[in-house]
C-alpha cells in the first residue's frame, strides 16, 4: 500500500486551517484524514487541529480492526468523541465560539475501504470502473441540487456554494455517513478538502491519478493545477493507493 498526504495554504488565505494525514496501526492498516476547519480568530485550525491530533492517537495505538464492521463501529465512536471535545473546547473558549471542521476519513486494508465523512471534503475511488466521488457534500448547495432545486451546473457558481448543514464540532451531537467499499488491487482512493474539489475537475483529477510518476508528484501536481486556478482555499489532500502486484510499499 502506497500513501500521500500533503496541504497548501493556497494563494489568498492568510493561514492553513486544513489538517490531515495518513496513519498506521499496529496491524499495518491505514487511517487517512483530511480535515477543513472553520470559525473566527483562527479556531478553524484548532478544531482541524484537535481533531487529527485524537485520531493519529487512538489510530496508532488501535489493533485487531479487521473487517468492516469494526471498522465503520471505531470511525463512528471515534468521531463522535472528537465532535464532544470539540463542542465543549468551543463553549470553555469564547475565541472558539461556533468553531468546527469537516472531516473524511478512511480505514484502508487489504481488501476494503470504511469511510466516515461530515460535511463537503470528499471522499473519491478510481478503480477498474472509473473514476466517481464516494462521498455527498452536506451542503446547502447539494441539498437544492439532490432536490431538484438547482441544476449541478448551478451549483458550481451558486453564491451560498460554502454554506454546510453538517459540521463536526459546531452541536452537541452529530450524525456522519459511513459506508464501506472494495478495496483492491490497482485502486487509488482520494481524499480532499474544497480546496481542490471547488477548482480542479473531476477529468482532471482522475488525469493526474493515472500519471505514470510518484504519488508525491501527483499529490503536487493536484495541489499546483488548484493554485493555478485561483488558489482562493487552503488545499488539502490524502491519497492511498493499492497497487498491483509487483510495485513497492510506501
Amino acid at each position: 500500500m502506497n500513501s500521500v498526504f500533503l496541504t497548501d495554504q493556497g494563494k489568498v488565505r492568510l493561514h492553513n486551517e486544513d489538517a490531515g494525514g495518513v496513519f498506521i496501526n499496529q496491524d499495518g492498516n491505514r487511517l487517512a484524514v483530511v480535515a477543513d476547519g472553520m470559525g473566527g480568530h483562527r479556531a478553524g485550525d484548532v478544531a482541524s487541529g484537535m481533531t487529527l491530533s485524537h485520531l493519529k492517537q487512538e489510530w496508532e495505538a488501535s489493533k485487531g480492526i479487521t473487517t468492516a464492521d469494526v471498522a465503520e463501529k471505531w470511525l463512528m465512536e471515534q468521531i463522535s468523541k472528537v465532535n464532544g471535545m470539540l463542542f465543549e473546547h468551543a463553549n470553555n473558549h469564547l475565541e472558539c465560539d461556533g468553531m468546527g471542521t469537516t472531516i473524511v476519513a478512511a480505514i484502508t486494508t487489504d481488501g476494503f475501504a470504511a469511510l466516515a465523512h461530515i460535511g463537503d471534503s470528499r471522499g473519491y475511488i478510481l478503480n477498474e470502473s472509473g473514476f466517481s466521488q464516494i462521498t455527498e457534500d452536506h451542503s446547502l448547495v447539494n441539498e437544492l441540487v439532490r432536490t431538484g432545486q438547482i441544476t449541478k451546473e448551478d451549483a458550481e457558481h451558486h453564491p451560498r456554494k460554502n454554506v454546510l448543514l453538517r459540521a463536526l464540532g459546531t452541536e452537541r451531537t452529530v450524525e456522519m455517513d459511513i459506508k464501506t467499499i472494495t478495496f483492491e488491487e490497482g485502486d487509488i482512493l482520494l481524499l480532499c478538502s474544497d480546496g481542490l474539489s471547488n477548482k480542479v475537475s473531476e477529468n482532471e483529477l482522475a488525469e493526474i491519478l493515472v500519471m505514470e510518476v510518484d504519488l508525491t508528484q501527483r499529490a503536487s501536481t493536484l495541489i499546483t493545477l488548484a493554485n493555478d486556478y485561483g488558489g482562493e482555499d487552503n488545499i488539502t489532500l490524502t491519497i492511498v493507493e493499492f497497487p498491483k502486484s509487483g510495485k513497492g510499499d510506501v
